[in-house]
Protein backbone atom coordinates (compact mmCIF):
# COMPACT_ATOMS: atom_id res chain seq x y z
CA UNK A 1 0.00 0.00 0.00
CA UNK A 2 1.43 3.36 -1.16
CA UNK A 3 2.02 6.31 1.59
CA UNK A 4 -0.70 8.44 1.49
CA UNK A 5 0.54 12.19 1.22
CA UNK A 6 0.34 15.07 4.63
CA UNK A 7 -2.68 16.70 4.44
CA UNK A 8 -2.14 20.22 3.47
CA UNK A 9 -3.60 21.59 6.82
CA UNK A 10 -1.25 19.54 8.32
CA UNK A 11 1.87 20.63 6.21
CA UNK A 12 0.87 24.21 6.52
CA UNK A 13 1.31 23.33 10.70
CA UNK A 14 4.81 21.81 10.14
CA UNK A 15 6.13 24.76 7.83
CA UNK A 16 4.86 27.31 10.22
CA UNK A 17 6.31 25.31 13.29
CA UNK A 18 9.70 24.95 11.73
CA UNK A 19 9.98 28.06 10.75
CA UNK A 20 8.73 29.37 13.75
CA UNK A 21 11.99 27.76 15.10
CA UNK A 22 14.50 28.75 12.51
CA UNK A 23 13.17 32.32 12.82
CA UNK A 24 13.66 32.26 16.64
CA UNK A 25 16.92 30.17 16.23
CA UNK A 26 18.45 33.06 14.23
CA UNK A 27 16.71 36.20 16.22
CA UNK A 28 18.94 34.47 19.27
CA UNK A 29 21.70 33.86 17.48
CA UNK A 30 21.77 37.78 15.68
CA UNK A 31 21.04 39.27 19.26
CA UNK A 32 23.46 37.71 21.52
CA UNK A 33 25.07 39.51 24.05
CA UNK A 34 28.64 40.81 23.50
CA UNK A 35 31.31 38.51 25.10
CA UNK A 36 34.27 40.27 24.51
CA UNK A 37 33.00 43.22 27.19
CA UNK A 38 31.45 42.65 30.75
CA UNK A 39 27.73 42.74 31.06
CA UNK A 40 26.68 46.17 32.30
CA UNK A 41 23.69 48.23 32.57
CA UNK A 42 22.65 52.60 32.37
CA UNK A 43 21.79 52.88 35.86
CA UNK A 44 20.90 56.57 35.04
CA UNK A 45 21.98 59.55 33.01
CA UNK A 46 21.83 63.18 33.86
CA UNK A 47 22.66 65.44 30.41
CA UNK A 48 26.36 64.26 30.14
CA UNK A 49 26.83 62.49 32.88
CA UNK A 50 25.99 58.31 32.73
CA UNK A 51 26.80 56.09 35.76
CA UNK A 52 27.02 52.57 34.81
CA UNK A 53 26.59 49.62 36.78
CA UNK A 54 28.54 45.98 36.55
CA UNK A 55 28.18 43.19 38.16
CA UNK A 56 30.18 43.04 41.71
CA UNK A 57 32.73 40.19 40.31
CA UNK A 58 33.76 42.11 37.68
CA UNK A 59 37.29 42.58 37.35
CA UNK A 60 39.42 45.11 36.71
CA UNK A 61 40.76 43.92 33.62
CA UNK A 62 37.03 43.19 33.12
CA UNK A 63 36.39 46.94 33.72
CA UNK A 64 39.40 48.40 31.80
CA UNK A 65 37.94 46.03 28.37
CA UNK A 66 34.84 47.77 29.15
CA UNK A 67 36.29 51.22 29.34
CA UNK A 68 39.06 50.94 26.12
CA UNK A 69 35.19 50.14 24.02
CA UNK A 70 33.99 53.18 24.85
CA UNK A 71 36.94 54.51 23.61
CA UNK A 72 36.96 52.49 20.53
CA UNK A 73 33.33 53.65 19.90
CA UNK A 74 33.79 56.98 20.52
CA UNK A 75 36.85 57.39 18.40
CA UNK A 76 35.68 55.62 15.24
CA UNK A 77 31.53 56.66 14.77
CA UNK A 78 31.27 59.03 18.06
CA UNK A 79 27.96 57.72 18.46
CA UNK A 80 27.20 55.65 21.95
CA UNK A 81 23.74 54.26 21.20
CA UNK A 82 25.21 51.13 20.71
CA UNK A 83 26.52 51.23 24.23
CA UNK A 84 23.12 52.14 25.36
CA UNK A 85 23.91 55.86 26.28
CA UNK A 86 21.38 58.25 25.31
CA UNK A 87 22.37 61.12 23.25
CA UNK A 88 23.87 63.82 25.64
CA UNK A 89 23.11 66.54 23.15
CA UNK A 90 19.49 65.45 21.27
CA UNK A 91 19.02 68.81 19.89
CA UNK A 92 22.02 69.01 17.72
CA UNK A 93 21.93 66.03 15.16
CA UNK A 94 25.18 66.70 14.15
CA UNK A 95 27.20 66.35 17.54
CA UNK A 96 24.50 63.98 19.53
CA UNK A 97 27.24 62.99 21.45
CA UNK A 98 29.82 66.06 21.49
CA UNK A 99 30.80 65.06 25.32
CA UNK A 100 30.22 61.80 27.42
CA UNK A 101 31.09 61.30 31.22
CA UNK A 102 31.31 57.44 32.32
CA UNK A 103 31.50 56.44 36.42
CA UNK A 104 31.57 52.79 36.37
CA UNK A 105 30.04 51.32 39.62
CA UNK A 106 30.08 47.68 41.01
CA UNK A 107 27.23 48.72 43.89
CA UNK A 108 23.54 49.37 42.00
CA UNK A 109 22.74 52.12 44.83
CA UNK A 110 25.31 54.53 43.40
CA UNK A 111 23.73 54.36 39.83
CA UNK A 112 20.10 54.86 40.83
CA UNK A 113 19.28 58.62 39.33
CA UNK A 114 18.64 60.24 42.56
CA UNK A 115 21.74 59.65 44.20
CA UNK A 116 23.90 60.79 40.44
CA UNK A 117 21.69 64.25 40.95
CA UNK A 118 22.48 64.15 44.23
CA UNK A 119 26.31 63.83 43.53
CA UNK A 120 26.00 66.36 40.64
CA UNK A 121 24.45 69.14 42.82
CA UNK A 122 27.43 68.81 44.97
CA UNK A 123 29.71 68.64 42.40
CA UNK A 124 29.71 72.79 41.99
CA UNK A 125 32.76 74.38 42.66
CA UNK A 126 32.84 75.39 46.90
CA UNK A 127 32.21 79.10 46.52
CA UNK A 128 29.18 78.62 44.47
CA UNK A 129 27.55 76.30 47.05
CA UNK A 130 26.68 78.43 49.72
CA UNK A 131 27.77 75.87 52.41
CA UNK A 132 26.78 73.19 51.74
CA UNK A 133 26.16 70.31 54.80
CA UNK A 134 28.68 68.52 55.88
CA UNK A 135 26.76 65.64 55.20
CA UNK A 136 26.73 66.45 51.57
CA UNK A 137 30.23 66.59 51.35
CA UNK A 138 30.50 63.45 52.80
CA UNK A 139 28.39 61.97 50.54
CA UNK A 140 30.06 63.43 47.63
CA UNK A 141 33.70 61.85 48.45
CA UNK A 142 31.83 58.58 49.23
CA UNK A 143 30.36 58.45 45.80
CA UNK A 144 33.65 59.11 44.31
CA UNK A 145 35.60 56.70 46.12
CA UNK A 146 32.79 54.01 45.12
CA UNK A 147 33.68 54.39 41.54
CA UNK A 148 35.91 51.10 40.60
CA UNK A 149 36.54 53.53 36.74
CA UNK A 150 35.52 56.06 34.61
CA UNK A 151 35.62 57.35 31.09
CA UNK A 152 35.11 60.91 29.44
CA UNK A 153 34.48 61.54 25.55
CA UNK A 154 34.86 65.24 24.58
CA UNK A 155 34.60 66.45 21.11
CA UNK A 156 37.05 62.98 20.06
CA UNK A 157 39.49 63.05 23.08
CA UNK A 158 39.09 60.42 25.44
CA UNK A 159 40.21 59.63 28.94
CA UNK A 160 40.31 56.31 31.03
CA UNK A 161 40.87 55.64 34.44
CA UNK A 162 40.58 52.63 36.57
CA UNK A 163 39.36 53.27 40.37
CA UNK A 164 37.75 56.47 42.31
CA UNK A 165 36.78 59.38 40.49
CA UNK A 166 39.93 62.02 40.38
CA UNK A 167 39.96 64.59 42.25
CA UNK A 168 40.58 67.86 40.23
CA UNK A 169 42.70 69.10 43.16
CA UNK A 170 45.00 66.60 43.79
CA UNK A 171 48.19 65.43 41.32
CA UNK A 172 47.14 62.05 39.46
CA UNK A 173 50.32 60.69 40.83
CA UNK A 174 49.01 61.33 44.36
CA UNK A 175 45.64 59.52 43.89
CA UNK A 176 44.85 55.65 44.00
CA UNK A 177 43.66 55.33 40.16
CA UNK A 178 45.51 53.78 37.22
CA UNK A 179 45.40 56.09 34.02
CA UNK A 180 44.67 53.92 31.11
CA UNK A 181 44.67 56.43 28.66
CA UNK A 182 44.66 60.46 28.41
CA UNK A 183 43.73 62.27 25.09
CA UNK A 184 42.39 65.27 26.80
CA UNK A 185 45.61 67.09 27.59
CA UNK A 186 47.75 68.01 24.82
CA UNK A 187 51.29 66.23 25.15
Amino acid sequence: MPKKPFDPVVRIGLTVLLGGFTLIAGGMFLSRPDRTIPPFSIGSQEGTVVAVHVPAWTSDPDIETLIRRFRTVGETHHDFRSMKVRPTFPDDPATLYREVVLYVFSDPKWTEPATLQRYLATRVPAEARNGVAVEEEAFRREFERSARGGFIYSQGNTKGWLGPIPQTAKPGKFQNIQILFDDLVPS
